[in-house]
């Protein structure tokens, strides 16, 4: 039909612009973020673009429903604008005839958001974590430069070669500081190197010294040693703790419905919930007078997507902590509010208006009845 046909394509390019828009946004806020983490330590600056494109695909599910809502709304202020609505009205084709044809357009996109959110968001967390834990716990003989002190990772131990490469049997002169329990130890020897026994990587010093004093004991214990080992890293594999709530994937939290697995599945759940109660709302309240500017919609949309995207942090919150049951947030919120949406959408349909049905305009509109001969 002329009318499906003509709206879709301009939804498409509405929500091709819209997107493209976001995403560069998305794109370079999160740079500028993950940039700051990597000069804090938290990641290795090697992996600045890994870790972007990651946490990109983490606010994927909000940026695609926003950018839909919007080309909604921008597609349905110009048809009324350009007076193009009065013309579909006059055909009778009222506004729930534009739902289909809405949805038509929106249901891959829909589709999109839902997989985003329940497949590739966990997945993608897991990246990041799994890069964040490979850097913290990554050797800190790795980071050793001659002629510098290097501080380990936990901040126990201080490190220094004089020249050569502790990796490759070549280091000369290395001194080690640690501090644990009280104890303090200096450690100077003519050469290092590093052997790997397991998975755990240990540093072999030859012909050197041991100092170690005691906070509670009065003097220091000198010790010669023709070879000496001491622990750097242990096994990466051995240390691995469980996933992190956002990383576990959707099918364990169905499978294990804990209060903090259900609060996280009500957030996975609520992004394409959302995109489809935002769809409606656009098509229910988008009213533009030709006269007017039409800014006063856009304004009003971005405030109702930050107000649902809020009820879904929250209703995450409260079942987490036990303040409300799963399936009342789910039925209570998204039930609701997709409710109100598809009521709104009919009394605008019928030519309802919300001040028409007060008493005061009622009466008004009947004396004016009267008064007409």
């Amino acid at each position: 039909m002329l009318f499906d046909s003509s709206i879709r394509k301009e939804l498409a390019r509405s929500f091709g612009a819209t997107a493209i828009v976001l995403v560069t946004i998305l794109v370079t806020m999160t740079l500028i973020r993950v940039l700051g983490q990597a000069s804090r330590g938290n990641f290795n600056p090697a992996d600045v673009m890994l870790v972007m494109g990651y946490t990109v695909v983490t606010f994927l599910p909000s940026m695609i429903s926003l950018a839909l809502f919007i080309a909604v709304v921008m597609t349905l202020s110009r048809l009324y604008a350009d007076s193009e609505m009065v013309i579909w009205f006059s055909s009778r084709i009222g506004l729930a005839r534009l739902l289909p044809a809405l949805l038509r357009f929106a249901w891959p996109v829909l589709l999109a958001v839902a997989l985003l959110s329940l497949l590739a968001l966990p997945w993608a967390k897991t990246q990041i974590s799994e890069l964040q834990r490979q850097f913290a716990q990554r050797n800190d003989l790795e980071r050793i430069q001659p002629g510098q002190f290097q501080t380990s990772s936990d901040g126990s131990k201080v490190f220094f070669v004089e020249k050569g490469d502790i990796g490759e049997l070549k280091a000369n002169n290395v001194f080690v500081a640690t501090e644990e329990n009280g104890k303090k130890t200096v450690i100077s020897a003519r050469r290092g190197y590093t052997e790997l026994v397991g998975g755990d990587r240990f540093l072999v010093l030859e012909h050197g010294q041991r100092l170690e004093s005691r906070a509670d004991e009065p003097g220091v214990r000198v010790a010669e040693f023709e070879h000496y080992r001491m622990l750097v890293l242990e096994d990466p594999l051995r240390g691995r703790g469980a996933l992190s709530l956002g990383s576990r994937p959707t099918l364990d939290l169905l499978l294990t419905p804990t209060r903090e697995n259900l609060g996280e599945l009500s957030m996975r759940l609520g992004h394409p919930l959302v995109a489809l109660q935002l769809l409606i709302f656009a098509l229910a309240y988008t009213r533009v007078n030709p006269r007017v500017s039409r800014t006063g919609n856009l304004i009003f949309s971005l405030m109702l997507f930050q107000i649902l995207q809020n009820l879904i942090t929250i209703g995450q919150s409260w079942i987490r902590q036990g303040r409300l049951d799963f399936g009342t947030y789910m039925l209570a919120t998204h039930g609701g509010l997709l409710l109100l949406a598809l009521v709104w959408l009919a009394l605008r349909h019928q030519a309802w208006d919300w001040h028409t049905l007060l008493p005061s305009h009622r009466r008004a509109t009947l004396a004016q009845g009267k008064a007409q001969p």
